[in-house]
């Protein structure tokens, strides 16, 4: 998936400026996808426009600057369809607390403690967001599938990190290089 499709899935939901959808790809419903900066979004943006698959229009603000507000046209909507009718590639997971769990043995005790404490809150809070997402939301059914499939990926997440931080704690040996 690219930018282009992403933010055409954005505006499928409803108009938004691009810090909207920045916020969307951080915290939102489309945060579990990809990443985007905004030096991706507005250059995205302004192909769409230019394309005719969103239209801008300005929306004065007091004491600031105008803001351009994006909303996907029936062309941008026939685009977004063509974009995603296709295979999915396989899912990419990455983690760099995977990574030092990979290599613990040049950890510290007390930077494990701390990665494997990190690493837990992280999962609750993602897993406190889906759930919070759900319930405010009341999402079209493509949405309930997405939390439910997120919300079981995240809890066995934190199911197996529960379970072996014990044993992760226990093996732990200053061998960290000095």
């Amino acid at each position: 998936m690219n930018v282009r499709t992403l933010c055409l899935g954005i505006l499928s939901t409803g108009e938004a400026t691009g810090y909207e959808i920045k916020k969307d790809i951080e915290e939102g419903l489309f945060s579990h996808f990809i990443d985007a900066s905004f030096g991706s979004i507005y250059p995205a943006l302004t192909q769409l426009a230019g394309e005719g698959l969103v239209t801008v229009r300005a929306e004065e603000q007091s004491g600031k600057p105008d803001k351009k507000v994006y909303a996907i046209t029936e062309k941008g909507r026939a685009s977004l369809a063509r974009a995603i009718s296709v295979v999915p590639g396989r899912d990419k997971y990455k983690s760099e607390f995977l990574f030092q769990m990979l290599l613990q043995q040049y950890m510290t005790p007390e930077m494990m403690r701390a990665a494997i404490d990190k690493q837990q809150s992280d999962l609750e809070d993602d897993l406190a967001r889906i759930r919070e997402c759900r319930c405010s939301e009341q999402p079209h059914a493509g949405a309930r599938f997405v939390a439910d499939y997120g919300e079981a990926v995240v809890s066995a997440a934190l199911a197996v990190l529960k379970d072996k931080k014990a044993e992760l704690l226990r093996n732990a040996t200053p061998q960290a290089a000095e």
